[in-house]
């Protein structure tokens, strides 16, 4: 009667892969029970979202080939843009389906963005390429983009290119503090991800919570319709310092290295997993999330209903 805060499954967003050339899903080690999706098997996810009653996915595709400018990315034909148009004929308007706008999952360098000929991220030029980007995801038929670079001014060049197209009702999801966490590891894998070194030139230092607040407030004033605070568990009082800031629904990221932990120590009988899966949503929720993002999404849902 009493409980202050409460976790439901349309507060959840299930992140899925689809990685181009798969004849079936193919499981990702470090994280258990996850995989890489077939477009057939990554229809059938979606519809199982929808039918549980989540608040959307965020798809993430893997392509076969990579370039130094991510070209695969904003290619009609590329599979992330040929993922959205299946799910959203699988779903129609039964759950909310968003992208990963970014680069780093196409490009051979592994970053985020387009690199200058010394090896650095061009800000300026990526952000030419990510308003690209966002218009195949919108011509696919995207409900929400999220635009995970952290590149500055992305928000707005994006918010730009959408209305000028009159893709005025593609919302955007600023992934606005998101920081250089060691908890990435496993993402990596589920992305085969290129990346050598690291992305603390343009993700955020762990060891700063005002940035993260002035980052997401930068976001809102460029036209932001939520905003994401990631990882989630690390970063439980920005998560809150973000909700006391800003006036638009706030996003947590509850990510790879974080859904491995539990995952492991359950496997080694040391934690009762279900538990410690809903324990773990339940702070994010009472941290000030609106909306969470994890890969445990669909599993929560089922828990949450029995």
């Amino acid at each position: 009667m009493v409980t202050e805060v409460a976790v439901e499954p349309r507060q959840l967003v299930l992140p899925l892969f689809v990685r181009e050339g798969l004849d079936e899903p193919r499981p990702i080690s470090s994280m258990p029970g996850v995989v890489q999706h077939t477009r057939d098997s990554l229809r059938a996810a979606a519809a199982e979202a929808a039918e549980l009653g989540l608040g959307g996915v965020m798809l993430f595709g893997v392509p076969e080939h990579k370039d130094a400018t991510g070209s695969g990315a904003v290619d009609p034909t590329g599979i992330l843009n040929l993922a959205i148009t299946d799910v959203v004929a699988e779903v129609g308007d039964g759950l909310t389906v968003m992208s990963d706008l970014c680069l780093d999952e196409f490009t051979d360098h592994g970053h985020c963005g387009l690199l200058t000929s010394d090896g650095q991220v061009d800000n300026d030029r990526t952000l030419a390429a990510y308003a690209e980007m966002a218009l195949a995801h919108a011509d696919a038929g995207v409900d929400m983009v999220g635009p995970s670079g952290m590149m500055d001014g992305q928000v707005s060049t994006i918010r730009t290119a959408l209305d000028a197209m009159e893709h005025t009702d593609v919302s955007i999801l600023a992934y606005s503090a998101k920081y250089a966490s060691a908890f990435y590891g496993p993402f990596r894998e589920a992305v085969d991800s290129s990346l050598q070194g690291d992305r603390r030139t343009y993700q955020q230092d762990p060891a700063n919570a005002v940035e993260g607040v002035r980052e997401a407030l930068l976001d809102v004033e460029q036209g932001a319709d939520i905003v994401m605070v990631k990882p989630a568990l690390a970063y439980l009082d920005v998560v809150r310092r973000v909700r006391d800031a800003v006036d638009v629904p706030v996003a947590a990221y509850n990510i790879s290295g974080e859904y491995a932990m539990v995952e492991a120590a359950a496997a080694n009988g040391w934690i009762d997993r279900e538990a410690a899966i809903l324990e773990t949503l339940t702070s994010i929720r009472r941290a000030g999330a609106d909306v969470v993002l994890t890969y445990w999404a669909a599993e929560a849902a089922r828990l949450l209903t029995r």
